[in-house]
């Protein structure tokens, strides 16, 4: 079968090809690719060529496939896997397998399975390692977006608490706590707002602190007081721009401190500020991935001692973390559309890749079947001028409180040209 992706040929060098796919083993799943979201991982990917620890060191004579975070649908099944998969399931995929060790993924190591792609085949490894997961959710994109927020859960699992008197840590978030997100209303900061508001382990309070008033108030137009009240949970979202932060969010807990803090931005102060408002027995959890390798920042260890506080990083979610996000999808709790700022066709994933970081905003959405420029979802109503499709989007988009939906994705699919 015939596909069109996007593939890595070496440093900077993104190409999209077109050419045949190996026919199916018995061992393998054909399947065609619907949605992939973008990731800052896959731009890592893309400047490093074959020097990237996921990348093959003979890509420029063996490209892969990029894009790690894809949704679509199963077309045929190998026999090996017939009892447990079938043609036109829904499918994403956790790229993470460690397959006997090794750090090979979807979207970065293999040449006929990643993202960017029309059609792919499922390796083996894939369904060995039980990491292709079968997803009922009404939206690809929802799909789609189980691998970052699968991150974020990870997080939430990955903080931990000590136990008075014995050496064992109590994983998790505490429940009924105090919960500080900093620099917490980008992308991925509101996804972990929404799921500490939803999920089965709730703090009492959540502080979600920025510097920015405009991007705080959409913040909450999207995740609203009322709504995290509902679930138990009282939410404050704080400008930290001005005066005493650190007094500001103490204050909320009445001096006692936060118990679970994460950090959201890779700057120094941010962290600084984090180990300042810990309480005792407090988890900060570095979320936030620096790009420079030599990062640090000051951190009170006469507070370490005295007071048990602690940090903890994480870097992805687990199968279990992308399965718990997908039954919570499919139970309608989450709605991580709050993620994607951007859409586009397959012909423009290679120059957003490319540009990753210079691209404002949040999530940039790739359908690869069609052909569409990357179009911040905030410029539809301009592009709606003199495309009758954009117009249309920009309504539904509003109807859904400016945020890219279920109903945009399948107007989106009917309309757009094919690649």
């Amino acid at each position: 079968m015939e596909t069109k992706a996007l593939r890595i040929h070496g440093k900077n060098d993104l190409r999209l090809d077109v050419f045949e796919l190996p026919e199916m083993g018995e061992d393998q799943i054909l399947a065609k690719v619907v949605s992939d979201s973008l990731c800052m991982s896959s731009y890592k990917a893309a400047i490093q060529g074959g020097e990237h620890k996921r990348v093959p060191d003979d890509v420029e004579v063996n490209p892969t496939i990029i894009g790690h975070e894809f949704c679509g649908e199963i077309v045929a099944v190998g026999a090996k896997w017939a009892d447990q998969f079938k043609p036109g399931q829904r499918f994403t995929v956790q790229p993470a397998m460690n397959y006997k060790g090794s750090l090979y993924a979807p979207g970065y190591s293999y040449s006929n399975m990643g993202g960017d792609a029309t059609y792919i085949v499922l390796s083996n490894e894939v369904m060995e390692c039980n990491c292709l997961l079968k997803y009922d959710g009404d939206a690809f994109f929802y799909g789609s977006l189980s691998e970052p927020l699968s991150c974020i859960i990870g997080a939430f699992h990955a903080n931990y608490h000590t136990t008075p008197g014995v050496y064992e840590h109590k994983m998790g978030i505490v429940e009924g706590g105090k919960m500080a997100i900093l620099a917490g209303v980008g992308p991925m900061g509101l996804g972990a707002i929404d799921y500490a508001i939803h999920c089965d382990r709730k703090p009492s309070l959540l502080v979600v602190t920025d510097i920015d008033d405009a991007r705080l108030a959409r913040a909450e137009s999207i995740l609203t007081v009322e709504e995290a009240a509902k679930n138990g949970v009282k939410l404050v979202y704080l400008n930290t721009s001005e005066g005493d932060a650190v007094a500001k969010l103490m204050e909320l807990t009445d001096g006692t401190g936060y118990d679970d803090v994460f950090v959201f931005a890779p700057v120094a102060p941010v962290v600084e500020q984090g180990d300042q408002i810990l309480g005792r027995d407090g988890c900060l959890n570095f979320f936030a991935g620096p790009t420079n390798h030599e990062f640090t920042a000051k951190f009170n260890f006469y507070n370490v001692h005295y007071g048990s506080t602690h940090i903890v990083g994480t870097s992805g979610g687990n199968t279990d973390d992308m399965r718990e996000y997908i039954a919570m999808m499919e139970k309608n709790l989450l709605n991580p559309a709050c993620l994607i700022t951007h859409v586009g066709g397959l012909d423009s994933a290679c120059e957003a890749t490319l540009n990753l970081p210079k691209i404002p905003g949040g999530k940039k959405l790739i359908y690869t079947g069609i052909s569409l420029p990357l179009t911040a979802i905030s410029d539809f109503a301009e592009k709606g001028k003199e495309d009758p499709m954009f117009a249309t989007l920009d309504e539904i988009c509003k109807r859904h409180n400016g945020l890219w939906s279920a109903e945009a994705e399948k107007y989106l699919l009917a309309n757009a040209k094919s690649i």
